[in-house]
């Protein structure tokens, strides 16, 4: 069966985290001492994942060669970025395979690992390239088609991503394959019948695991959101944050969901001490600025800070995030226009073109949005919050 967390990789290719995270392909740091104190997490003795992180990385350190002890915690590492929004775990992921990184052919495992850090990195070309070699050896490898499927959905192939979900449905439970067709199902026109079989799916699963319920019901909140169907997306979004597993994807879309409807005073409640995500300290920024919060100047100056590290860095991952803070809270127009631009020719999905289209509307601007305006008419999206901005854009003409 394949493992769940790879399903959310075209969320997570998309964050922005907080802090100097080493980009993928780069020299990792490993220290020189196991002695030597990398960072701080908060963690007690009585917590699973914190007491299996332990484990995983005292048996790695006993035989850093050891392809399964390496490979095991290199995924736990990631896991916890998607769980915690700590990009350092990929820089301790990418330690961990160091032996094997750099080879033309690795072991399977370790391409199909290499392809969820290189697309954290948004270097979708060269993961697909190790997803496809890794496929080639070995074909009923569920995980490799998860990745390959989500990334496909980033850069707007329905076609590639509903084959993806084909090969991946006799892999994996009958609820993720449902989930899988779903997604597709929701960019590509046929958004209420999506919703309708993902809820059945989910009614029926009735022995499925709470991650693989989070991320089918954050699955069915966007998509009753996008046919405007509030109360209902509200219902699967407070179902999946009941199921008290960390996720960052789920607490960033449901405060979006929160700041759409006005409800600022809760993003703020929802998100407290969560700001070193920088997604959630994004969505912090925008409900303190829009409801008067005193936090507004410090959440403002910390996140401005952050995208200043990245620049000088050479990091461009961040150009969505960016722009909409640069256009939300920071009020710069054609900066936020910008960087709109720039992300929406690397990755088209519902949330890109939101932002370019606002960012267009902003500045007057309607033919800097065609491309998102072409790609609502190709796919047949169906979205309560795209169409009134298509049709803003079209009245400037």
């Amino acid at each position: 069966m394949v493992a769940l967390r790879p399903l959310l990789s075209f969320s997570l290719s998309c964050l922005l985290f907080a802090g100097a995270a080493p980009r993928a392909g780069a020299e990792p740091y490993t220290p020189s001492a196991d002695s030597q104190v990398l960072a701080t997490v908060p963690a007690r003795a009585t917590d699973p994942r914190a007491r299996e992180l332990v484990a995983l990385r005292a048996a790695w350190r006993a035989n850093p060669q050891d392809l399964d002890a390496a490979v095991r915690l290199a995924r736990r590492y990631f896991q916890e970025v998607g769980a915690e929004g700590d990009p350092r775990y990929v820089g301790y992921a990418q330690a961990a395979l160091q032996p094997w990184w750099a080879l033309d052919d690795p072991p399977v495992p370790v391409r199909v690992l290499r392809a969820l850090l290189l697309q954290f990195d948004h270097r979708f070309g060269p993961a697909l390239a190790d997803l496809d070699a890794a496929l080639r050896e070995d074909p009923d490898n569920g995980e490799a088609w998860s990745w390959r499927t989500a990334i496909l959905m980033v850069q707007a192939d329905y076609a590639g991503a509903r084959e993806g979900c084909a090969h991946m449905a006799p892999l994996t439970t009958p609820l993720v394959a449902a989930a899988c067709r779903a997604q597709v199902d929701a960019s590509t026109g046929h958004a209420g019948a999506a919703a309708a079989a993902l809820d059945a799916a989910l009614r029926a699963a009735t022995d499925a695991g709470a991650d693989e319920r989070l991320w089918c019901l954050t699955r069915l909140a966007e998509i009753d959101e996008r046919l405007g169907r509030y109360e209902a997306a509200e219902a699967a979004f407070r179902a999946a944050m009941a199921l008290g597993v960390p996720d960052v994807y789920l607490l960033g879309a449901y405060a979006d969901f929160l700041l759409d409807r006005g409800r600022q005073a809760e993003v703020l409640a929802l998100l407290r001490d969560k700001e070193r995500a920088d997604v959630l300290l994004l969505r912090l920024a925008q409900a303190a600025k829009a409801s008067g919060s005193a936090e507004a100047p410090r959440y403002t100056r910390e996140l401005a800070a952050r995208f200043d590290a990245a620049r000088r860095r050479g990091d461009t991952t961040h150009r969505k995030e960016e722009s909409r803070f640069t256009l939300a809270v920071l009020g710069d127009v054609p900066r936020a226009l910008a960087l709109a631009r720039e992300n929406y020719a690397q990755q088209r999905e519902p949330i890109d073109a939101r932002i370019l289209m606002e960012a267009a509307l902003a500045a007057r601007d309607a033919a800097a949005a065609q491309p998102a305006l072409d790609w609502m008419a190709a796919s047949g999206i169906e979205s309560a919050a795209l169409q009134p901005l298509a049709a803003q854009l079209k009245g400037l003409r």
